[in-house]
């Protein structure tokens, strides 16, 4: 069975998101250019987001293992408008957090505000969560400059799980008939969601698993991730079963 990344890894590819999304907003004609995959956002708002939510969290972490609730940036300046100052002020923002994340033990508790999910409230829990932000982020300021490319395929894979994980997992009952839903990577990995009455839960399974969920989709990580996060559609997959249960679960809003 094939290894999370480790949080070294997870620190490093920030870093290399971060650098490629800086690259997709210079090479940008303005920053006031609409983002495609937030049609209510320019390119603009997508950089003062992404930096504003990254002081956040790095005042989140640096908050230690006591805090209660998601912290407020120590130091937000506002998003400058000049299109070099705001990539300054982009790099300097993910500097924060990474600075925070090496400063804190992957293992150490914090704040995270992900409920009842299968992914721990730890350090290393939010590094994995920042990693999978920052790059759908930058494939969005990527796809606004016409030039979107595929997640990498190490962070695509990690991202299938973490998705799976934090934001599917729930102890909250599934409304709907008990089912399954399966997820096979053309890079060999596999997943299932288990929903039911005990809510959902999700783990990794043997692509030959002959027990197929109510549906099952195969694609690359990176389509899977991105279909995930509604950057693609259902109909560039190759989907097997009923497609209905993937619109239930897209659709559902678990009880707190």
């Amino acid at each position: 069975m094939e290894k999370n990344l480790e949080y070294s890894d997870l620190l490093r590819l920030i870093e290399d998101r971060s650098a490629a999304f800086c690259a997709a907003v210079a090479s940008a004609p303005g920053l006031d250019v609409q983002v495609p995959t937030c049609p209510d956002w320019t390119l603009y708002d997508l950089v003062q987001h992404l930096g504003e939510g990254r002081r956040r969290w790095a005042a989140t972490v640096a908050s230690g293992p006591d805090a209660t609730a998601r912290s407020a940036a120590r130091s937000e300046p506002v998003a400058p408008r000049e299109r070099e100052a705001l990539l300054a002020w982009m790099a300097a923002s993910t500097q924060e957090l990474l600075d925070e994340l090496r400063e804190a033990a992957p293992d150490r508790a914090c704040f995270t505000g992900w409920g009842a999910s299968q992914t721990p409230h730890t350090c290393g829990g939010v590094a994995r969560h920042q990693l999978q932000e920052i790059a759908v982020h930058t494939y969005d300021a990527q796809a606004t400059v016409g030039a979107p490319e595929p997640l990498p395929v190490e962070i695509a894979l990690d991202g299938v799980e973490e998705f799976l994980f934090t934001c599917n997992a729930t102890t909250s009952p599934w409304p709907h008939k008990p089912n399954a839903i399966d997820y096979h990577t053309t890079e060999g990995r596999s997943w299932r969601l288990t929903v039911d009455g005990d809510g959902a839960r999700a783990a990794r399974i043997a692509g030959d698993d002959p027990e197929a969920g109510g549906v099952s989709v195969r694609c690359t990580a990176s389509d899977t991730v991105l279909f995930m996060y509604g950057r693609v559609s259902m109909d560039g997959l190759e989907v097997d079963g009923d497609p209905e249960l993937l619109d239930q679960l897209i659709e559902w809003v678990p009880e707190e």
